[in-house]
């Protein structure tokens, strides 16, 4: 019943996303309204993090079976992939070294500047 019950607030929480989604007119996935509705519930302890955690915890763990359905997509979609995979491909290596690159300089600002601070404060 604890799984149960966990899921169906994911679920809910999922649902309010889709919905803000049709009411706003902004170009936002309906995903990330229901992750920020999710942080914010967590954050100020609406929801507490045991609320969620064991269901959360098999989601996660479940995420690459949730791939498979995408990945027959592609294949099913190779001819119109064909003739744009190589700056698709270009596109994403790319991308994904920028995106490593920048998160790596934050962490290490990040960790830098607590670091600093806890010196500062001895």
């Amino acid at each position: 019943m604890k799984y149960l019950r966990q899921f169906l607030i994911i679920i809910a929480i999922s649902f309010i996303g889709e919905v803000l989604k049709e009411l706003l007119p902004f170009p936002v996935p309906a995903s990330i309204y229901g992750m920020l509705i999710m942080f914010v519930a967590l954050f100020t302890g609406v929801i507490k993090l045991s609320d969620v955690s064991d269901t959360g915890d098999f989601l996660i763990e479940i995420m690459p079976i949730m791939f498979i359905p995408a990945g027959a997509g592609l294949i099913d979609s190779w001819a119109v992939l064909k003739p744009v995979l190589l700056p698709v491909s270009v596109i994403t290596i790319i991308s994904t070294v920028i995106v490593m690159t920048v998160s790596g300089r934050v962490t290490q600002f990040i960790v830098r500047y607590q670091k600093n601070k806890l010196i500062d404060k001895q």
